[in-house]
């Protein structure tokens, strides 16, 4: 099989991020998908969470950062989802901006759009302070911080923030997305935008992947 020219292709891609085509095209896709669920098209809560990926071999030192928490040295995406885990906005920085620092503009993003019917945000306790509480108040979204309860140690299931993590697990499965191998931070939103688009589609096909279903029987037999 000939592929086209790498050029053709780069240009293709620019013109599709300069208009925001994929996004346009994931928005129909989860207003869809919606729509089948029993749901409005616009959601009216959502959860925002981020996730810092490695770029210390592919991104230069200019457009990276650390993020100390996570011991990763490169750049973190921003994203906001709805209760289903459906992707509604992301935005894509280096990894030493503080989530509270890019949850605004990421809200700003999102709500700039006609139509837009977000009310409730739910968050970890990292979005907190004044300044981000007034970006949201501007917009009539209020937010809730989803707290580990005392006590627990370990991996634990919270509630509504789970269902982010699971959209960022899923994202993390696209091998262009397991590390930043981006020029451009805004290059690596669109790939965002291009993983997110193969799994509802397959998701709204029918075709999502699944895990393999357990079967009974014999254990196999430990090798000598």
């Amino acid at each position: 099989m000939k592929l086209p020219h790498w050029r053709a292709v780069y240009d293709f891609f620019r013109r599709w991020r300069s208009h925001d085509y994929v996004r346009e095209l994931y928005e129909r896709l989860r207003r869809s998908a919606r729509k089948r669920a029993g749901r409005n098209a616009e959601p009216s809560a959502g959860i925002i969470d981020s996730q810092s990926v490695d770029a210390s071999e592919t991104v230069g030192e200019d457009s990276r950062g650390y993020d100390g928490g996570k011991s990763r040295d490169g750049r973190k995406r921003h994203i906001l989802t709805d209760t289903e885990g459906l992707l509604l906005e992301v935005t894509v920085t280096t990894a030493d901006v503080h989530d509270s620092k890019a949850a605004p503009a990421l809200l700003e993003t999102f709500m700039d759009q006609p139509g837009r019917l977000l009310k409730l945000v739910w968050v970890d306790s990292a979005y907190q302070g004044p300044a981000l509480a007034a970006a949201f108040a501007r917009h009539g979204v209020r937010i809730e911080v989803v707290r580990r309860s005392d006590g627990h140690r370990g991996f634990v299931v919270l509630a509504r923030r789970w269902v982010v993590e699971r959209t960022l697990s899923w994202l993390s499965r696209s091998r262009r997305l397991n590390r930043d191998h981006e020029r451009r931070p805004d290059h690596h939103a669109q790939m965002v935008w291009w993983a997110a688009v193969i799994r509802l589609s397959r998701q709204v096909a029918g075709d999502a992947p699944r895990w393999p279903e357990k079967r009974p029987g014999r254990r196999p037999q430990a090798r000598a």
